[in-house]
């Protein structure tokens, strides 16, 4: 219980729920306690029972109904996290700061596993975060800050988080301090499941998924990931009955992991963030239980560093706009929105359309038919004609060995089912696919053109305004955190059409942080060495 000073019932609800969702029912098992502890006896299986029918009837008929959360909640424009500790406190977040409550006015549920966050502390610096994560470029430590944003808040959708790298690259490590960052738990990386079923209940039993060394997803799990970033459901027969449903809907954050590129299809890529981390060198290997010790000690103040990140967040969405909206807009919105407690405003906007084009290189690569239409419209401008022409046209430009493979369509149907999932990411390469009929007997025809790609006519040096900003000239450096110092909103994309300048992956600081190694291969400058470098990186100003 957590000491509420609501209605008994009210209380009765937030236990029948939690006792509900473990099949050990610790109500239960309470109960009994109680029981001896008064009459030091046993209850009779039929008294317990019966105690447990009254608790659930009074649960749903005597009190209204309430949302119950995992971990992170919202009511009111208010955040609220939950540290899961023993007295059930919370972090309430709102446009006037931070601060930890006893008695939060949200319900949240335990489940088997979630591990007690540290209490947040003011005066942390972002940068510290970067010491402990293998991180190459600046771009890519943005993307990470503004992902671990997006999870303390209350509602999706959520980008899925990719980490691909060689063997030694710290991939596990990577996701490991992610998840404990945000939300320990007990299994805090775990295989990928074998059907929906099974990740549906892993997203209801926890608030982020980490899925450690993936090789592969089937076409099946990649659609579910797809629901679970932007939120869905999915709904089984109830065991023992013929006609009732159990229903599982959630929206979560996912972390993957893999040696290789393991997220392949457009639809995944469109909602994903993808970082490819480097091998760390034998010299630079750190002891795992000398990483954990430094994070654990500096996890209190980079939580509290995040959620001052938050409250900014909270007051600047409601004005905060963005000229062109990709696919995850909210988290976009949010993010730029959170931004400017920690790095200039268009820092976020500018290395995350850098992100979403090179996700448009990759997953073209990795598809054999978006290649061979890529390869087909080199060297023209149009191409007409039906599918079983196309199959053929594209067999002739791949070779006989692309044709064989198990991943060239065998039908023009299939083929025609390739195209539309491929036409999105064609589209901002410049290659247009439209379908359509031609002449009495309604051919279906395919229609391919090649037109400029996805982007404006800007003159090199010229930004396009991310946010609803006035037009500045192009910023100068700043000294005291490395950053350019850019106009509100300045940002360049090539993804969602925003132009063709370069974005901020020219490195606009000099690289501070220490890498780390999968498991207890981990390599990390010692934290003095971190006081010792000062200025370096960028400073939050918090």
């Amino acid at each position: 219980m957590n000491g509420d000073e609501t209605s008994e019932a009210e209380n009765l609800i937030v236990a029948a729920i939690n006792a509900a969702a473990d099949l050990h029912n610790p109500l239960r098992r309470w109960l009994a306690r109680r029981f001896f502890e008064a009459t030091r006896g046993a209850p009779s299986s039929e008294a317990l029972q019966s105690a447990l029918n009254v608790i659930e009837a009074k649960a749903h008929f005597d009190a209204p109904e309430r949302m119950v959360h995992i971990r992170v909640g919202g009511l009111d424009e208010r955040l609220y996290l939950d540290l899961s500790d023993a007295t059930w406190r919370a972090v309430e977040i709102d446009t006037s700061g931070w601060r930890v409550i006893d008695n939060p006015p949200v319900r949240f549920r335990r489940a088997a596993g979630m591990q007690p966050l540290p209490v947040p502390a003011a005066g942390g610096s972002i940068d510290v975060l970067r010491s402990f994560l293998n991180v190459q470029s600046d771009n890519d430590f943005v993307l990470v800050v503004a992902w671990a944003l997006a999870v303390l808040r209350s509602r999706g959708p959520y980008p899925v988080i990719v980490l691909s790298g060689e063997q030694g690259s710290a991939k596990s490590t990577f996701s490991a301090i992610l998840r404990a960052l945000l939300d320990p738990n007990t299994a805090p990386l775990r295989a990928l499941p074998r059907e929906d079923r099974d990740l549906f209940i892993a997203a209801s039993n926890g608030h982020v998924l980490a899925f450690d060394n993936v090789s592969g997803l089937p076409g099946w799990i990649s659609d579910t990931l797809c629901r679970l970033a932007t939120g869905g459901g999915f709904a089984v027969r109830q065991l023992y009955t013929d006609q009732d449903e159990v229903l599982f809907d959630a929206a979560r954050p996912v972390i993957l992991n893999g040696i290789e590129d393991i997220v392949t299809r457009p639809d995944l890529a469109d909602r994903a963030v993808f970082l490819m981390l480097e091998p760390i060198p034998e010299e630079r290997r750190r002891p795992e239980q000398e990483l954990w010790a430094a994070f654990d000690a500096e996890r209190p103040r980079l939580l509290g560093v995040l959620l001052d990140a938050l409250v900014e967040g909270l007051k600047r969405l409601p004005d905060t706009r963005l000229e062109k909206l990709p696919r995850m807009a909210d988290f976009a919105l949010w993010a730029s929105a959170c931004e400017t407690a920690l790095w200039p405003a268009g820092t976020f906007w500018s290395a995350y359309c850098g992100n979403r084009d090179e996700a448009v290189e990759g997953v073209i690569d990795a598809d054999p038919i978006a290649a061979a239409v890529r390869a087909v419209m080199a060297a023209r401008t149009v191409w007409t004609g039906n599918a079983s022409e196309l199959l053929g046209a594209l067999g002739e430009a791949e070779g006989e060995r692309a044709v064989k493979s198990n991943t060239w369509p065998d039908s023009p149907r299939a083929l025609a089912g390739r195209l539309r999932r491929a036409a999105t990411f064609l589209r901002k390469v410049g290659i247009e696919i439209s379908f359509g009929r031609e002449g009495r007997a309604r051919t279906r025809t395919i229609n391919i053109t090649t037109t400029k790609p996805s982007g404006s006519t800007e003159k090199p040096g010229e930004r396009p305004s991310a946010q609803s900003a006035s037009s500045a000239p192009m910023p100068k450096s700043n000294p005291a955190n490395g950053f350019a110092t850019r106009p509100k909103g300045a940002v360049a994309c090539d993804a969602d059409g925003n132009g063709n300048a370069p974005t901020v992956g020219a490195n606009p600081m000099e690289a501070n942080a220490g890498q780390v190694a999968d498991r207890a291969d981990v390599g990390l400058p010692p934290q003095s060495a971190l006081e010792k470098a000062g200025a370096v990186g960028w400073s939050t100003g918090l």
